[in-house]
């Protein structure tokens, strides 16, 4: 058997205001199917593909009060990519905040950042 990761949940305020952070700001690719009553399967892939993010909209105060939170603080997502300059220059222009310069660590270039809602993540060259 394989297998792999296809998609993991990350609970939003509102899927609009999501995906066009997703979009405008990481370049993801957006796609959006209307469920139903309210409901949509909403999900967000980087550029060089791989696991997609589920954007799902908080149903219920249980739900809000994850929202920005859902690692607890610590660093949710890892983001690599093969030009750590580029991206972080485009990150940083579209209005991504960073939380610290990029640092040279032995595993590659890394920097911090939060997402929309206050997730952090690191932006990641591989060594």
């Amino acid at each position: 058997m394989k297998s792999h990761i296809a998609a993991l949940t990350l609970v939003v305020k509102s899927y609009d205001g999501a995906i066009a952070w997703y979009r405008d700001c990481l370049g993801f690719t957006i796609q959006d199917t209307d469920l139903g009553g309210g409901k949509r399967w909403v999900t967000a892939t980087p550029p060089g593909g791989g696991c997609a993010l589920l954007l799902a909209e908080a149903a219920t105060p249980e739900q809000s009060s994850a929202i920005g939170a859902q690692a607890g603080g610590r660093v949710l997502l890892f983001l690599h990519t093969d030009d750590f300059v580029r991206d972080h220059a485009a990150m940083t222009a579209a209005g991504v905040s960073f939380l610290e310069a990029p640092r040279h660590e032995a595993y590659g270039t890394v920097a911090v950042f939060e997402d929309l809602y206050g997730n952090r993540w690191d932006l990641l060259q591989p060594a």
